[in-house]
């Protein structure tokens, strides 16, 4: 075995990236310049991860409240707004909140209970169950709400985000009604002019609307979906995939993506002969075992990725080779078997016993969510990330 180390994850230091600077250059000077300072050979099969907030910063993607709000407001007229399934978080919904209210008459909000999407906490499972409240059929008013479950705040923000986001639409003195339903059809007993706000179960809901009767039918994708005003916009997602940029404008989910990492790999196989793979990353796709939160508030992933990152693992698993088919063996006689076992593992692995628990995840979704946790969300400032030895097996 010549080498002791497998997958490497760098973060690496970037200049702080604004509206207008060149994404592309500066990606490959940063890993040129990482690879110079701290001594690592860039390889073919490397793997270069970009947030997606800096790239959305350097294409200047933001839009403001008002285009938000002249939208909504040509989508749904007058109409009373159905604003379902929202996400809890003043990061990704609130400002965008704020948009929908301005350019609304009135606004029916709907939320998902114990949990939303994403599985932010309204209430305590254990206290719903106490109350005799099933999410499945019960429909709650808002004072019924608060008559079972109090003034329940957030477990790491400290919001209520029933009165949060009600002050929101209060600001623009529009009239709201909170309702608390998991049913999409719940809405339409109230109006038939409905803005989904669900992320990834965002069709089901539409389908859903549209099958029962709902006149006009719209998602977070849908708004912003071409400029308003010269604002920002994405042609895709909308805004799916938004951050909140001020108290009065969001950015958006990044634009062209597949465009920016081909011309990334380009870039470093002209100056360095080496062929790597490049991503765009947004949110990984774990869960947190203490707020219960599964971390993908973004529509996908990654937006963007080179075709090398298509596809799914197709491992086995050590372990069970260890204790299985290689239990009479050790040392030297293990580790060679075993490694001759992978040399000459089936190219499609489903329904071997081998790889059962290796969670055959798409590479773009594991190797997003690693190097979310490498980046992380706050003043690390590493945008942008370096990851080796991704591709390598035991036996190689």
């Amino acid at each position: 075995m010549d080498r002791m180390v497998g997958v490497i994850s760098r973060g690496l230091k970037a200049p702080i990236i604004k509206n207008g600077d060149n994404i592309v250059d500066i990606v490959t000077e940063t890993v040129l310049k990482a690879s110079s300072i701290e001594g690592f050979k860039i390889q073919d099969r490397d793997i270069v991860a970009i947030t997606e907030s800096v790239v959305a910063r350097a294409q200047g993607n933001y839009a403001d409240i008002d285009a938000i709000a002249k939208d909504i407001s040509s989508k749904f007229q007058d109409d009373t707004i159905g604003v379902i399934f929202p996400i809890l978080s003043r990061n990704r919904f609130a400002i965008c909140l704020k948009g929908i209210a301005k350019g609304a008459r009135k606004i029916v909000l709907m939320l998902s209970y114990p949990t939303d999407e994403v599985g932010n906490h309204l209430i305590d499972i254990d206290l719903m169950e106490e109350k005799g409240v099933n999410p499945y059929s019960d429909v709650l008013t808002e004072q019924k709400f608060r008559d079972y479950f109090g003034y329940p705040k957030h477990t790491f923000t400290g919001i209520d985000y029933i009165e949060y986001y009600k002050s929101i639409v209060d600001e623009f003195n529009v009239p709201c009604e909170i309702i608390f339903s998991n049913n999409a059809k719940t809405i339409l007993q109230y109006t038939k002019s409905v803005l989904a706000c669900d992320i990834h179960s965002r069709n089901r809901t539409k389908r859903v609307l549209r099958e029962n009767g709902a006149e006009k039918i719209y998602g977070l994708e849908d708004i912003l979906s071409s400029s308003i005003n010269g604002n920002g916009f994405n042609e895709t997602y909308g805004l799916l995939g938004s951050n909140k940029a001020t108290e009065t404008s969001v950015k958006l989910f990044p634009r062209d993506c597949q465009l920016i990492v081909e011309n990334i790999q380009a870039a470093i196989k002209k100056k360095t002969g080496k062929t790597v793979e490049v991503m765009v990353y947004g949110d990984g796709a774990f869960k947190d075992p203490v707020g219960n939160i599964w971390e993908l508030a973004d529509p996908v992933v990654s937006p963007g990725y080179t075709k090398g990152l298509d596809g799914t693992p197709n491992e086995v698993k050590l372990k069970y080779l260890a204790d299985n088919d290689f239990a009479n063996l050790s040392g030297d006689d293990l580790e060679k078997a075993i490694s001759e076992y992978i040399k000459n593992k089936e190219s499609n692995l489903l329904g071997d016993m081998a790889s059962q628990g290796t969670t055959p995840r798409r590479f773009t979704d594991l190797i997003g969510s690693l190097s979310d946790l490498t980046s992380g969300s706050g003043d690390k400032g590493t945008p942008i990330v370096y990851i080796q030895n991704y591709f390598d097996n035991y036996a190689e």
